[in-house]
């Protein structure tokens, strides 16, 4: 099978032309968060208040990665399951977050959302986070320091294997 090197920042032409299934390797700029800071960015939008980083055309990671050892860049990073920002995920998709990765099933509400604003699902492989943590090259905090591993992290990755889960039109892997 033909794996697909995706390089962010995404965009809708680029994935448009991914079908549900497809195999991608991914290369660029990938923010992390789990559920207490997605409920802290919608409170943010919200109020009103800017962002910690631009959401537009970016990649949400849903993970909160271990403790790195010394010399490392990243401990462990695998995926957390998705539908625990089932219900932030419709709002960040409409303010231009084109794609999100995680393990697991999503609402109907999020695939609609997924389909109405051009975005993506993929899933990377759970079990696999020591091997992921080999694809981080560069990490940095960018928001919510105090949510300790749940703090929002701009990583550099490099070749990190995902699946397309659901693509832009509704297609779910996960369900055929």
């Amino acid at each position: 099978m033909e794996i697909k090197k995706l390089n962010t920042p995404l965009t809708k032409e680029k994935l448009a032309v991914l079908k549900a299934g497809d195999m991608v390797s991914l290369t660029g700029t990938i923010y992390t968060a789990r559920d207490a800071a997605h409920k802290r960015l919608i409170d943010m939008i919200n109020n009103n208040e800017k962002l910690p980083f631009n959401i537009e055309n970016q990649t949400i990671f849903y993970a909160g990665p271990s403790p790195n050892k010394p010399n490392e860049v990243m401990g462990s990073i695998g995926p957390t399951t998705s539908y625990r920002m089932d219900a932030y995920s419709p709002k960040l998709l409409e303010l231009g977050l084109l794609s999100m990765i995680g393990k697991g099933k999503r609402s109907k509400e999020v695939i609609d959302s997924i389909i109405k604003y051009g975005g993506i699902y993929f899933a990377a492989i759970g079990g696999a986070a020591a091997y992921m943590s080999h694809c981080v090259k560069k990490s940095k905090i960018m928001a919510f320091e105090d949510l300790g591993t749940e703090a929002i992290r701009e990583l550099y990755v490099e070749d990190m294997p995902l699946i397309v889960a659901i693509d832009s039109k509704g297609n779910n892997a996960l369900t055929a």
